[in-house]
């Protein structure tokens, strides 16, 4: 039977059980939208191709499954950049799919041409440039194989227009690709770990987002609990471990608790699961865990040995790793240990007692916590409002904290809520933002109206880009420039022009109820919030400090 290069991507794509694609049309890719018109697969027009990449990021971070959003060459490819760029750094498995001029016109400077792939190379995991409608056929299957297997992240295919419209013949379709990773913890690995492990007396599991890609929340925990071992977690990681487990130390590093980082400080052996040592997580690196030896086991050889030696350096599934652990590790109560933590906890607790001020920004996101459904997604652009959502909201299951972690992206979160929403019809979405960051995506309140979604948008609105004043404040002497807001946008207004419900709680004394009603009600709503301009997060860690010579409460 005769298909177009066209109808070949979207029925791969169904085959891939995509049953969801973002993006916006134009000239060089509406041979694609011409095939998606008689498919089954549902289609989300962005408002912005950025925001397509994040509501595809969202949609991925969620479910754990690859997303696949469109854009059009030129522009359309361009303002995809800085999304997959942030698929990237997080590890999410997007397949980008932007259309191309023809193939004869490609380095002519065509209308809307650019060179999609050479400037994708640096920020996905592999890019093609397909020639012609036979390609498509391993192509596609290939990408979504590289995009899942082993490091999730960004595939981007770039398909000329003549290639959308050629016509072949199709005897055959391809299975999905299989994900022949055939790495592994080797046996003797295991039990010069298990020897480290017993030897050891003031451990610590040090976790990231490797551990919730891999699935391998239970077996942490499992293996944890067994041999009493505290677990310090990354931006990323935060979901991974219940909240309400003792053996929780919180998130480490620039904003991480006082006592955490110092117990890292004391630690004499690191275990390292899925994490890649991030400057944000570490503080100056040279004196990071300066007593401890590291095991460090990643499912990407490349980030072994990248930042900190290893003594014994592992690459292999997390999941597969903990499980052999397991098998081999004995019972051990450590007393002394968890003691002398629980004495660090009391003499720095975090985050510190605030005053009964409800506008507090920890006190809101502490009432919004209580008042949300128990298996509520949180989304967070960056920012302050990131980090106090770090610091403080109770995350108990793993794929219900999504933000920007490695790329720090503004801009982020109200597109990724989308993508939530649509992976997660049946869950309360709830997104903090700042009023900085709102602005950057604001056009996707359009979207998030026009799919009527549960969305519930949480705008700490203090007139400032407030990261960046708070460290204006603190390391450059004071010298505030660019960082404040002077024309004090309604964005309550501007949400109603989109059609999205909001409320401003700019003269409300008493917000908990009405709080308590918004999160209780379905469809979207935005909350504006105001906070004083001069809440900070604390404790800090200054540039090219130690963790352990954090400053602030």
């Amino acid at each position: 039977m005769k298909y177009s290069g066209a109808q070949i991507t979207i029925k791969l794509l169904q085959m891939h059980e995509i049953d969801t694609v973002i993006g916006i049309p134009g000239g060089s890719n509406l041979p694609l939208y011409d095939a998606l018109y008689n498919s089954t697969i549902r289609h989300i027009l962005a408002r912005h191709e950025q925001g397509a990449g994040f509501i595809a990021q969202g949609i991925a971070r969620s479910s754990g499954k690859a997303a696949v959003c469109f854009a059009t060459s030129g522009p359309g490819a361009t303002n995809l950049l800085t999304a997959i760029a942030d698929a990237k750094l997080d590890s999410v498995p997007i397949i980008a799919i932007t259309g191309q001029v023809p193939g004869p016109m490609i380095g002519t400077d065509a209308f809307q041409e650019v060179d999609t792939i050479g400037m994708s190379m640096p920020v996905t995991k592999h890019n093609f440039l397909v020639r012609s409608a036979q390609e498509l056929l391993s192509v596609i299957p290939e990408a979504f194989r590289i995009a899942c297997c082993g490091r999730g992240g960004p595939v981007l295919i770039d398909i000329p227009k003549d290639v959308q419209q050629q016509i072949i013949e199709v005897d055959f379709w391809p299975t999905p690709a299989p994900c022949n990773l055939n790495i592994f913890a080797h046996d003797s690995q295991i039990e010069e770990t298990v020897s480290l492990i017993n030897s050891s007396k003031r451990p610590v599991l040090y976790i990231g987002g490797g551990v919730i890609n891999a699935d391998a929340s239970r077996n942490l925990l499992a293996f944890a609990r067994k041999n009493s071992i505290p677990i310090t977690s990354t931006l990323m990681g935060l979901g991974a471990v219940p909240n309400s487990e003792p053996l929780y130390l919180g998130m480490l590093g620039m904003h991480g608790a006082r006592f955490t980082n110092k117990i890292l400080h004391e630690c004499d052996l690191l275990l390292a699961l899925g994490v890649r040592f991030d400057d944000r997580a570490t503080g100056k690196v040279s004196h990071f865990c300066p007593q401890a030896k590291i095991i460090h086991v990643d499912i990407d050889k490349a980030e072994i040995n990248k930042i900190k030696s290893a003594d014994i350096a592992i690459t292999a599934d997390v999941n597969e790793f903990l499980s052999k652990l397991l098998e081999r590790i004995q019972d051990n109560s450590r007393d002394e240990w968890l003691s002398y933590i629980n004495s660090l906890k009391k003499m720095f607790p975090f985050p510190a007692i605030e005053n009964d001020n409800p506008y507090s920004p920890l006190n809101i996101i502490r009432t919004i916590s209580a008042l949300a459904q128990s298996d509520s997604i949180v989304t967070t652009d960056v920012g302050q409002h990131q980090m106090w959502v770090a610091q403080i909201y109770p995350f108990n299951r793993p794929r219900t904290f999504l933000t920007s972690g490695g790329l720090g992206t503004m801009g982020f979160g109200l597109p990724a809520s989308i993508g939530a929403a649509l992976a997660n019809p049946d869950k309360q979405i709830i997104c903090f933002t700042g009023d900085g960051s709102l602005l950057m995506n604001i056009q996707e309140l359009d979207t998030v109206a026009e799919l009527n979604l549960n969305i519930k948008i949480i705008l700490l609105n203090n007139g400032h880009l407030g990261l960046v004043r708070q460290q204006q404040e603190l390391f450059y002497n004071k010298n505030y420039i660019a960082s404040r807001f002077y024309s004090k946008p309604s964005f309550c207004t501007i949400a109603n022009g989109f059609g999205v419900k909001a409320i401003d709680l700019s003269d409300e004394t008493k917000p908990v109820p009405v709080l308590g009603s918004v999160l209780s009600e379905n469809g979207p709503c935005l909350i504006n919030i105001p906070i004083q301009e001069t809440s900070n997060v604390l404790p800090i860690v200054p540039p090219g400090a130690a963790n352990h010579e954090m400053i602030g409460d």
